[in-house]
């Protein structure tokens, strides 16, 4: 008779949580296909990218982390186009950081001007300038006519103190 384990399973083979004997382990089953495929990967001309070269630009004489002549003037051309690029895109950069400063202090200097000519009676028609008296422009806001009706007639006649 068999020799049993100590929960009943007849020792020296795999047995599954069910109890039955004789079948593949499914997690073992895993593991090795899993190990067989990165073995694959590693025999791969990925590998060869990664360390520097071109998959099947070396010779198989040569070891793949020595770049060719070839290689070496390509690499040379793209970091002289990078930086003819880079330094092109920091130009641009400065023509609209000097243009946006221009149209801030413009703006500035707008905005100073308005608020230092502040004549008796024009003040209705400041803050007329910074409502929005067009009644299509925001459709999902609240319904506002009432305030834009108030704010049209004290800028058509202002109150007098």
């Amino acid at each position: 008779m068999a020799e049993l384990d100590p929960f009943g399973v007849p020792a020296g083979g795999p047995a599954l949580g069910n109890g039955v004997a004789g079948e593949e382990d499914p997690a073992a089953a895993f593991l090795a296909q899993q190990e067989s495929e990165i073995a694959g990967i590693e025999n791969d001309e990925a590998f060869a990218i990664l360390d520097g070269g071109a998959p099947g630009s070396q010779p198989h004489g040569e070891p793949p982390g020595i770049p060719d002549a070839n290689s070496r003037k390509q690499e040379a051309e793209w970091k002289e186009k990078a930086i003819k690029e880079l330094d092109e895109w920091y130009a641009r950069q400065d023509e609209q950081l000097q243009k946006t400063k221009a149209n801030n202090r413009a703006a500035e200097e707008a905005f100073v001007n308005d608020i230092e000519e502040s004549s008796p009676g024009t003040e209705w028609e400041r803050v007329a300038r910074l409502c929005d008296f067009n009644p299509k422009s925001s459709k999902q806001a609240k319904d506002v006519s009432r305030m834009r009706s108030v704010l049209i007639s004290l800028k058509q006649a202002p109150l007098v103190h």
